[in-house]
């Protein structure tokens, strides 16, 4: 864990205003909230913290005292398994929260790792358990942010369980593109934060294959790769690509 102190505290109040002029309002715990509910969160006070590329916001074994919502920068859950190899088990961005993988054994099952320069909120979670009952609107809020978390991992389950490689690729490229839409990015072109290597071991892929597909993607004319930039030239021939998986 950095030893980076913490940034001065920031008032809900103040984080309400900043959340209403961001793309990412319809993402964040205190949004959906009337100004009454405001007045009861005064106690309940969110702080940043700056994270630098390849820090972890947490380590697997930690003890799980927070929920971190992602401000800036690009994430990724993993895990070290036996053999030294990293498993990479999600990315995540703006308007995401992570570490909820603590929250049934209070420790954390993975790490929390930038792949850039980013900023986070920490939300210290026994804070947030006694006012989301006090405000039923943020455990509403808070139940409706895990529920995308599992359905998401249901949805790489399905990619593993029943795909070929090029359609995981294809299923992986058509999600980021949805979740940089949701943020108010270009749904056709963006910058892989991640390596070739973490989104084979995302996918269950060999760096070579991962390689191997996006090369084809290429001479196939359904995207443009220079280096980690992406841009989506056929959204219809990678949907095709899963719609063929559909009805096999």
């Amino acid at each position: 864990m950095s030893s980076e102190p913490l940034l001065k505290p920031i008032n809900l109040h103040h984080l309400k205003t900043v959340c209403s002029s961001c793309s990412l309002r319809e993402l964040c715990l205190p949004m959906g909230l009337s100004e009454e509910e405001i007045e009861q969160l005064d106690t309940l006070v969110y702080t940043r913290k700056r994270v630098k590329r390849g820090e972890n916001i947490y380590r697997a074994g930690d003890d799980f005292n927070s929920l971190y919502a992602i401000r800036s920068g690009f994430f990724k859950s993993n895990v070290i398994l036996e053999d030294g190899r990293d498993q990479v088990t999600g990315f995540h961005m703006p308007g995401e929260i992570m570490g909820m993988d603590g929250i049934s054994t209070d420790r954390h099952a993975c790490n929390g790792t930038a792949l850039e320069d980013g900023e986070v909120c920490v939300i210290p979670f026994a804070r947030l358990e006694d006012v989301a009952h006090q405000v039923r609107s943020l455990q509403h809020q808070f139940h409706k942010v895990m529920s995308r978390e599992i359905v998401r991992d249901q949805g790489v389950m399905m990619l593993l369980g029943s795909m070929r490689a090029e359609e995981r690729l294809a299923a992986f490229l058509l999600n980021l593109s949805q979740r940089f839409v949701a943020r108010g990015y270009s749904p056709s072109e963006f910058h892989l934060r991640m390596t070739r290597e973490e989104i084979g071991s995302y996918l269950g892929l060999k760096l070579e294959t991962v390689s191997r597909i996006f090369s084809k993607f290429q001479e196939d004319g359904l995207i443009s790769v220079q280096q980690k930039h992406i841009r989506i030239l056929q959204v219809e021939g990678l949907e095709a690509l899963l719609g063929q998986q559909a009805h096999r």
